[in-house]
């Protein structure tokens, strides 16, 4: 016992920790600021190249001869960020319709003979687009608080049917010069801009034109846009 405690009196303290500093890294050792945001940009660049791709062979590229039935619309409003009421009472954002192609139409609820042709044609504009039917939307933007006649609900089944302000409408969608917002069908991109106003009054004999545009813009975004939400 006492060898045990006069080995531990000799033996040395131990030494205090040892610190070691070390110096600052130059100005040439920190990272590139300038050159990293370059490379986020350079990403960011890459990522958008397919849609912009696609815009640009839509609106400048055009084969010679080549004209859109539908008016395209410069610059493009933007599907604004509010809370509407669908037709059964549930609330829901105007901006969660991007992500699909829209083909909308727009009157009061009641819905008059105009109307129900509009509704008829873009049902009928959709599903001739065969197996690209499924990047369009059918929407229904309602005016008015008149409630939907029980007839046409069997022609909605799959349609988005939305009761918009007309100050909310008015500042996102036009009518062509001397005509009235009812009188279009109106097309919005993925992104959520409104795109192309169709003649107004569309009719069967020229329902086969707007297929036309439909197909192009659809095969132009077929890069970036895929099927379904």
């Amino acid at each position: 016992m006492s060898g045990s405690k006069l080995s531990d009196a000799n033996a040395k303290p131990e030494s205090p920790l040892d610190l070691t500093v070390h110096s600052l890294p130059s100005a040439q050792a920190l990272p590139n600021r300038g050159m990293g945001r370059w490379k986020m940009l350079l990403v960011m660049l890459v990522c958008a190249a397919p849609v912009i791709a696609s815009y640009f062979t839509y609106y400048v590229i055009r084969p010679e001869g080549r004209h859109n039935f539908g008016e395209l619309i410069n610059p493009q409003p933007t599907l604004p960020d509010v809370q509407l009421t669908a037709v059964d009472g549930s609330p829901v954002n105007l901006r969660s319709l991007k992500g699909q192609w829209l083909l909308v139409v727009v009157a009061g609820g009641a819905c008059n003979t105009l109307c129900e042709q509009q509704l008829y044609l873009q049902r009928q504009l959709r599903e001739v687009l065969g197996k690209e039917k499924d990047r369009l939307d059918r929407v229904w933007f309602i005016t008015d608080d008149a409630p939907v006649p029980e007839a046409l609900k069997p022609g909605l089944q799959g349609a988005t049917v939305l009761r918009l302000p007309p100050d909310v409408l008015n500042a996102f969608l036009q009518p062509a010069a001397g005509q009235a917002l009812a009188d279009h069908l109106y097309v919005v991109d993925p992104m959520g801009n409104w795109m192309m106003r169709f003649p107004a009054k569309l009719d069967l004999a020229s329902a086969s034109k707007a297929k036309r545009d439909l197909e192009r813009v659809l095969r132009a975004s077929k890069s970036w846009d895929p099927a379904g939400r």
